[in-house]
């Protein structure tokens, strides 16, 4: 089994980019697997290998300056869910194209695992899933509100145009692992909402500690690897992904027309052209001539 170790912590880095090197050599030295995105703002990213290996890591990042308090999550995966260790700059660690919005300046109120489900079932809350529309078609709490935005960057717009829907409602927002959240809670704070909660650790903290017998969440969870999603206690879930457009996939969508392993499914066949599709079969022939040879294709 490898362990998977998800994680986030907003500080300051004067020269993020020279974080890299040493972060780099690490992760090579230990075989890990998976990305790590570091902004001048902090750092973000899911990493995958042996216990040794992901201990190593921690230790580091909670070295670096600011860095001390940092927290992570982890799981479990039968099989390394990423194919190569990426480390990279970005102008964000989570990118939502407001520059006055500042975590580090204030959030909304934390709300743990144990206690989140009688906040969000009082008639006075309004529960706001902050992820993506295809996260969200997989699974989310009880009565939550979907916004059907593509990106996090269209939330802004998303709240500016419904914000009057919610008047006099306390909002509790959540999102996969928590980051998210230090934003969008942030930014509600900054457009004068007063009381704003989130879910501390997210929807992972959520499904490892909340039994499921007592649980308000409804289907799995999706998470940005090679295991697609995860249930209660973090348990690899069902889904696949279409490799054309990323999107997951129940068993069920598998079996459709549109389907074709790497090329198509019913979400994405109409948005790509006969010559994406020619390139797509190409890529799975690659992949399964380098299946024969016993080689993993990571193109």
């Amino acid at each position: 089994m490898f362990t998977v170790a998800a994680l986030y912590h907003f500080t300051r880095f004067e020269d993020p980019d020279s974080l890299r090197p040493a972060l780099v050599a690490l992760c090579e030295r230990e075989g890990l697997r998976g990305t790590l995105l570091v902004a001048h703002e902090g750092i973000n990213g899911t990493v995958a290998g042996n216990r040794g290996g992901i201990d190593a890591l921690l230790a580091h990042l909670r070295a670096l300056p600011g860095c001390a308090g940092l927290e992570h999550k982890e799981s479990t995966a039968s099989e390394m869910p990423f194919n190569r260790m990426k480390v990279r700059l970005k102008r964000e660690i989570v990118t939502m194209g407001q520059p006055d919005v500042d975590p580090l300046a204030g959030t909304g109120h934390y709300v743990k695992p144990a206690d989140w489900n009688e906040l969000i079932q009082s008639e006075d809350v309004a529960v706001i899933d902050t992820r993506n529309d295809y996260e969200v078609a997989i699974g989310t709490f009880e009565g939550a509100i979907d916004p059907q935005t593509r990106s996090f960057g269209e939330f802004p717009a998303w709240w500016e145009a419904n914000k009057d829907r919610f008047h006099n409602k306390r909002i509790a927002m959540f999102c996969t692992g928590g980051i998210r959240c230090e934003k969008s809670t942030n930014y509600l704070l900054g457009q004068g909402v007063e009381d704003v909660y989130h879910l501390q650790g997210g929807i992972l903290k959520y499904l490892e500690e909340v039994p499921e017998s007592a649980s308000t969440w409804d289907g799995e969870c999706f998470v940005f690897d090679g295991r697609v999603s995860v249930g209660h206690g973090l348990k690899e879930g069902e889904l696949k992904l279409c490799y054309a457009c990323r999107r997951p996939l129940q068993p069920e969508d598998m079996r459709r027309a549109e389907y074709e392993l790497g090329v198509s499914c019913h979400h994405c066949l109409h948005e790509t052209t006969p010559e994406d599709r020619d390139r797509f079969r190409e890529r799975q022939t690659q992949i399964r001539l380098a299946t024969k040879r016993g080689e993993k294709h990571i193109g």
